[in-house]
């Protein structure tokens, strides 16, 4: 797994790569399918040391579709929703990622995953743009994304 942070015209950008064992289809796949998502979800909160409490995962999956994420935390209950901007299976998925409303309305974090067959399986790359006002959250980000990929 690599991680990466760059700044880019005023942005941030978190980059992972992950090498994984799945074929990229059923990667692709575990990224749009809500009972997928779920598990994979879950079991990568509770590795950052969360409750792994999964409260919902609604999926829209196509081209300006929605989804939202939530699960709960000491603090109350955790959102994560965006759009999807492009689908192409098996190989890229974007979206826009908000937990905010405030997020929502700047309208700048959008975040590329890439999928690379393999002999062995596939190389997934995750890279989240975001305004540099979130710099000092990098390294969470990384960590959120690179275990989101480890438990696929």
């Amino acid at each position: 797994m690599k991680q990466r942070t760059n700044m880019v015209n005023g942005m941030v950008e978190a980059k992972v790569e992950y090498c994984h064992t799945k074929p990229a289809a059923t990667v692709y796949d575990a990224w749009l399918t809500s009972e997928s998502v779920r598990v994979w979800m879950q079991a990568s909160l509770r590795s950052m040391g969360l409750p792994g409490d999964v409260r919902s995962v609604e999926i829209d999956a196509r081209v300006g579709g929605k989804f939202l994420w939530s699960d709960m935390r000491e603090e109350g209950e955790a959102f994560h929703w965006g759009s999807f901007l492009e689908l192409q299976r098996p190989n890229k998925i974007v979206f826009t990622w908000f937990t905010s409303p405030e997020d929502e309305a700047e309208n700048s974090s959008v975040v590329i995953l890439e999928l690379r067959e393999t002999e062995t399986g596939c190389i997934v790359t995750i890279t989240h743009s975001m305004n540099s006002a979130w710099a000092e959250y990098m390294p969470q980000t990384e960590k959120g994304w690179s275990a989101m990929l480890a438990h696929i």
